[in-house]
């Protein structure tokens, strides 16, 4: 058992929680919880840590916590005192478990594969659970895939990881130098790319997203460069009352992928 905060493992570990280029150095990330862990692909865990305390909670005579336990047994696991499991945890009341996965792998190959797919390019976001909850709207409405700018904050940082609730393991994604290098990419396969402007004429539900298609989605303050919304092939405008003058990142993404998502399930 690692009962010392001072442990050359919970170092690092708390090094990976605090510290993208510790984690860019090892491509590393951390995750906690038990449903993370759950989910987690076998083949992407290097290392977990538990505290007795939880251990004894996996043995009682639940169907979900068993499970927790036989993938602890396929995995292996490192006992921890609560008080190190505190010092390596990035929330407030950790709950006994905590594992760090290496970086899923994706090619622009990969993540393009589906020229009839739908897609998200989100440039310069800053905020981690906005893009958190972007990645787990993107799961629920069936996206192919997501490209984030070099300058959009960390997937891996510990709170976009916690606000994905798991899609980080199945939503393909990639960074890109630029949202031009993006566009252009996609452009190429033939997928309609669409930014959500204030210049656009006709309401985002005029359109017809059942073929390839790309939503832009820009930073939370100042939105998509004029550059980056110049290389769209269409402006499309969501209706707004009142005085406001944008939504929130995450809700406008939410819109515009859950009305090619019910124009799909209509076809």
């Amino acid at each position: 058992m690692i009962t010392s905060v001072g442990n050359a493992q919970v170092k690092q570990v708390c090094a990976y929680v605090l510290k993208a280029k510790e984690r860019r150095r090892d491509r590393i990330y951390v995750v906690e919880g038990p449903r993370m862990f759950q989910e987690a692909p076998v083949d992407s865990v290097r290392k977990v840590y538990v505290t007795e305390e939880f251990l004894e909670r996996c043995g009682a005579a639940d169907d979900r916590q068993r499970r927790i336990f036989e993938k602890l047994k396929v995995c292996g696991y490192e006992i921890v005192s609560p008080q190190v499991m505190d010092k390596m945890s990035d929330t407030s009341a950790n709950q006994g478990i905590l594992a760090l996965l290496s970086w899923p792998e994706y090619d622009w190959e990969g993540l393009l594969a589906k020229p009839d797919g739908v897609y998200l390019v989100l440039e310069d976001l800053q905020d981690p659970g906005n893009l958190g909850t972007i990645f787990r709207t993107a799961e629920g409405a069936g996206v192919s895939g997501m490209i984030l700018t070099k300058d959009t904050v960390d997937i891996f940082n510990p709170k976009t990881i916690r606000a994905t609730m798991g899609s980080i393991y199945r939503v393909p994604f990639l960074y890109a130098d630029s949202a031009a290098e993006a566009i252009e990419r996609l452009k190429e396969r033939g997928i309609a790319v669409y930014a959500a402007h204030l210049k656009g004429t006709q309401s985002y539900d005029c359109f017809d997203y059942t073929k390839g298609c790309a939503f832009l989605i820009g930073n939370e303050g100042n939105g998509l460069h004029r550059e980056t919304a110049a290389m769209a092939d269409t402006y499309v405008r969501i209706p707004m009352t009142g005085q406001l003058e944008s939504l929130n990142a995450a809700v406008a993404a939410a819109i515009l992928m859950y009305e090619a998502a019910r124009q799909r399930w209509k076809m």
